[in-house]
């Protein structure tokens, strides 16, 4: 039996998902990695620190976490010797009494939105009841039917979604779907829904190691298992797909050459044959790598997808910090108790008592939001990396003093390049800045959920060309795995079950992006074998 020759187009955590598993069977695969970079991980990036001033040598500048629910993730952090590490999730959104609310102890402005938090929750029932109708109306929209207050959604709402989703300055459009599913999809929510507080006090989130020496482990050893991993190489167009093969068109990419002479790109060099093709990029820029090529389907629904460019600083300017965001406890911010369990919350922002799971005491937020006066439905994102990022947290176990707080690193997300005029950018002393990154991040905008999410289906698998990626569904790092392994299923590798849940997840994002059940699939092919 002759060997499909399988070419996936990027290095990232779909792109090294799908070749992993079809890895497994070298019998029938033959796979090729063609990625621009001179690195495997896509946005999963580590930098190096200064350990002397920083407390580590390293930290994660792109993604950084997630949730627990993250099981395919972890199976492959696990697979090369990579754990993560558990943290307790503390936020501290908007500044001064009237605008700031957190998850750590009670909040004035949590008490001003009690009603409409209350609210909240039946509404999302509805949101669930009538899914196929409410679903697709944007976040924004929701508000207003249901009569919620401007500034809950301005103050709280719109914060917590952009944070923890990354849908940026395009949150009043997201919708109400994936709204809910964070809340109550027990395959996708990020936290549980609190009736009093709507984030609960300090969820369990989870932090990654060092993605740059798991990516450089993962490649290794697909390498070593035969999969060849081309860096630094453009694909520049598709020039045919038939029952022939698919052509690509390749030429060298030089991702330092920018800051030299302004030019990324080499000239073309070949057209490269193979069997089936597997687009791990972002929709927009596999519509520029078919071209021509494109079927009218792939058109509609990958041109659904829209981006938008953010810029991250990593730096240590900590009056920067302070001055835009609250970073430590203060009685001000605090309401007045109404219970014996925010007493408790109270004193352990004051570094009275330790929290739940003997977690150190104290108020140490992790994610930040501030937003601008301008516009308040427009924010800035913001971390504490040294409070978030586990090889920083060298305190956890009271061992030694943690790192002071003018020597944390922070990163400060602006958001949106067209919104320029509203950024605080310039405040950040340049002396102190680590480094500066571009990112090209999906907008998870109601469009998304009626055109390219249900359209899926109707374009992977055809034309020999299938299509993964995290912005397929949801930007999160466990998507782009579960839509790699998705892709390997669809060209015939077999799904290797290691935990109800993660097989659960798997079943039902293989339905929703490409139309097959899993569990039929799976006799349809015991019988063929048999």
């Amino acid at each position: 039996m002759k060997r499909k020759e399988v070419v996936i187009v990027g290095g990232g955590a779909a792109g090294m998902s799908c070749a992993s598993t079809l890895a497994a069977h070298p019998e029938r695969f033959k796979v090729t990695i063609f990625e621009r970079m001179s690195v495997t991980g896509g946005q999963a990036t580590s930098i190096p620190l200064d350990e002397g001033k920083y407390g580590t040598g390293w930290m994660n500048d792109g993604v950084q976490g997630g949730s627990p629910i993250f099981k395919h993730t972890f199976n492959f952090f696990q697979k090369y010797g990579h754990q993560p590490q558990e943290v307790k999730l503390q936020v501290a959104f908007g500044k001064g009494p009237d605008g700031f609310w957190t998850n750590c102890f009670p909040s004035k402005l949590v008490d001003q939105f009690s009603g409409d938090i209350r609210k909240f929750g039946k509404v999302l029932k509805i949101i669930k009841w009538t899914m196929p109708v409410l679903g697709i109306v944007p976040i924004r929209i929701m508000l207003r039917m249901f009569f919620f207050s401007k500034d809950f959604g301005n103050k709280m709402v719109y914060p917590l979604i952009a944070l923890f989703l990354g849908t940026g300055n395009q949150t009043a459009n997201v919708s109400c779907a994936i709204l809910e599913r964070l809340f109550d999809d027990p395959n996708m929510k990020l936290w549980d829904y609190d009736p009093e507080t709507l984030l609960p006090n300090l969820p369990t989130m989870v932090t990654f190691p060092n993605l740059h020496n798991f990516y450089e482990d993962w490649r290794k050893d697909l390498e070593a298992k035969g999969v060849e991993i081309r860096l630094n190489v453009d694909v520049t167009q598709v020039l045919e797909r038939s029952d022939k093969g698919v052509y690509l068109q390749t030429r060298q990419f030089d991702p330092n050459a920018n800051e030299r002479t302004g030019q990324h790109l080499g000239p073309p060099t070949r057209s490269e044959r193979f069997d089936e093709l597997v687009l791990c990029v972002l929709a927009d820029d596999s519509l520029g790598i078919l071209g021509k090529a494109a079927t009218m389907k792939e058109r509609f629904v990958l041109g659904g997808a829209k981006f938008f460019d953010d810029i991250t600083i990593t730096h240590s300017d900590s009056q920067y910090f302070q001055k835009h965001y609250e970073t430590t406890f203060d009685s001000e911010l605090c309401a007045k108790p109404r219970s014996k369990a925010q007493e408790d919350q109270i004193a352990f922002a004051k570094a009275q008592q330790r929290g739940p799971d003997d977690e150190p005491a104290g108020f140490r937020p992790m994610y930040f939001t501030k937003s601008y006066a301008q516009d308040p439905t427009k924010i800035e994102m913001s971390f504490d990396c040294s409070n978030y990022q586990h090889q920083f947290r060298m305190d956890h176990n009271m061992e030694t003093p943690p790192v002071p707080f003018q020597n944390h690193v922070f990163q400060s997300i602006f958001l949106d390049k067209r919104n320029r005029e509203l950024w605080t950018i310039d405040e950040i002393e340049e002396s102190k800045i680590i480094e500066k990154k571009w990112w090209h991040q999906l907008g998870h905008r109601w469009q998304h959920y009626l055109r390219v999410v249900p359209g899926m289906m109707f374009i992977n698998g055809r034309n020999h060309t299938l299509f993964a990626g995290s912005w397929t569904l949801v930007n999160m790092h466990e998507l782009a795995c579960v839509s790699g392994i998705a892709a390997a299923f669809r060209l015939g590798a077999e799904y290797v079950k290691f935990d109800d849940f993660a097989e659960d997840f798997f079943s039902k994002y293989l339905l929703l992006s490409h139309g097959v059940r899993y569990g039929a699939e799976k006799r349809k092919r015991k019988q063929k074998d048999s």
